[in-house]
This record gives structure tokens, sequence and C-alpha cells, in this order.
């Protein structure tokens, strides 16, 4: 019988017992219609996880019993940064689900000068919290113990002069160059991609200027969704652990 894993944010490293928040206690109650003495995984996203036990259920709450702990770690050895020009209906949630399941460190969601998303104020918290959502639910799904660091929203100009990785990708489907080699692994890599109809030339100079190499995916131009997941997948296939 498959053993669900549950994320919650409270801390576990001095509890025994404890109460589930309302969140994960509705996915056990409703969702997964446990019942007590069952038992689950339950982790933090700081590092670890605890085998654990349901010992008590009402409409609300569930409570469970912390048996074990289990320092194991699925991060990948290369640290990677994701910058991502907001895009349109259900493409970002995709890129945050499937950027987690492939090991990546942060995501920035960026606005940029093609972005055609307008969010603020209340908008836009609610839309930064649905994509925390997102990654805690993979992060559930894939095993992975810690979450990625979701940065706030900002634009593009800002983000570029915080970057401070080992190598720097913006993708540019015109870039030409040399085939990126294994032989020299960095220890971070940051990618930046653009939302639909991808970054204009002056924001391409600007990553330019900070330190990105032009970095095209074939002869072939790949949507703002598909982008990411062919880039990541290579650094990870070529200096990570796929």
């Amino acid at each position: 019988m498959r053993v669900p894993r549950i994320y919650t944010p409270q801390n576990l490293n001095d509890a025994r017992e404890l109460r589930l928040a309302e969140g994960p206690s509705r996915h056990l109650v409703k969702v997964l219609r446990m019942q007590v003495g069952r038992d689950l995984v339950v982790f933090n996203g700081r590092g670890g996880e605890y085998r654990a036990r349901i010992t008590a259920i009402d409409k609300r709450n569930v409570d469970i019993e912390l048996l074990a702990f289990n320092e194991i770690e699925r991060e990948s050895p290369l640290h990677i940064t994701l910058g991502i020009g907001i895009s349109k209906g259900e493409r970002m949630d995709w890129v945050m689900q499937k950027a987690t399941e492939l090991g990546v460190a942060s995501i920035s969601p960026l606005f940029t000068g093609r972005t055609e998303v307008k969010l603020s104020g209340e908008r836009l918290e609610k839309k930064h919290h649905h994509w925390q959502q997102i990654v805690a639910s993979t992060c559930e799904q894939c095993q992975r113990n810690r979450l990625p660091e979701l940065d706030p929203l900002q634009s593009l100009h800002d983000w570029l002069p915080q970057v401070t990785a080992t190598r720097k990708f913006v993708l540019h489907h015109r870039a030409g160059g040399e085939r990126l080699s294994a032989a020299t692994r960095p220890e971070s890599v940051a990618l930046l991609i653009g939302p639909e109809g991808g970054l204009d030339a002056g924001e391409i100079s600007a990553s330019q200027a900070q330190g990105f190499e032009a970095l095209a995916l074939g002869p072939r131009v790949l949507r703002t969704e598909t982008a990411p997941l062919v880039a990541i997948s290579l650094l990870q296939h070529l200096w990570g652990d796929l």
C-alpha cells in the first residue's frame, strides 16, 4: 500500500506528537480517505523526512505521531536558478511543477517587456501563494525534502544584478557558439527564459552585460513552457544528477 507524503510548514524537530494544519488535514481525510493508524511520511521542506502515524481524526484536524527521522536528501549537486518571464494561463503552473520535479533550487518569476499578465496587490499575492502550493505538492509527489526557493515577483532588470551563479545563460534561439561541454562542471547555473514572444533585444543585451551567455536549444523555436524543461534537463544531464 502506498504511503502518502505530506508537506507541512510546521516545525518538526522538537515534536513527538503534532496536529497538522487544516490544509494537510483536509487532504488526508477528504481526498486520501485516511484512517487512524495509517502510516505516512511528513516533511517541512527544510531537509529530511519523518515516518509518522495518524493517531486521531476529527472534522478539521488530523493528529499524528512522529516515529522516526530519515536524513535522506534527493537534491541535485547542481544548484540551478530559473528566472522565467511570467506567461499566461496554466503555462506558469506547468513550469513551476516541472522545474521542481527536475530539481531546480530556486525559481524567480519575472516581469519583462513582453509580459502580458498584469498582477498587482492582492492578485499578485494570491498568484504567488498559488505557485507556492504547486511547488509544495510537487515535492510531495517527486519525493524532494527541500522546497525550491520561490522568489517574489520582480522585474527582470531588478533581478539581473542579484544573480551570482557560476555560469549564467539566457535562452536565445538565434544564438550561435559552441555546444555545452560536460568537461567543465560548475557548482551553480542560472537560466533566464522569456515569456511568450521571448525577451526583447534590450533585455538580452542587458543580461549579457551581467555575464549571461546566449544559449540556443537547437534550430527550432520552443514555447516558453517547453524551453525550461529542455534546458534544465540538459544541464542536469551534463552537470547534475540525470
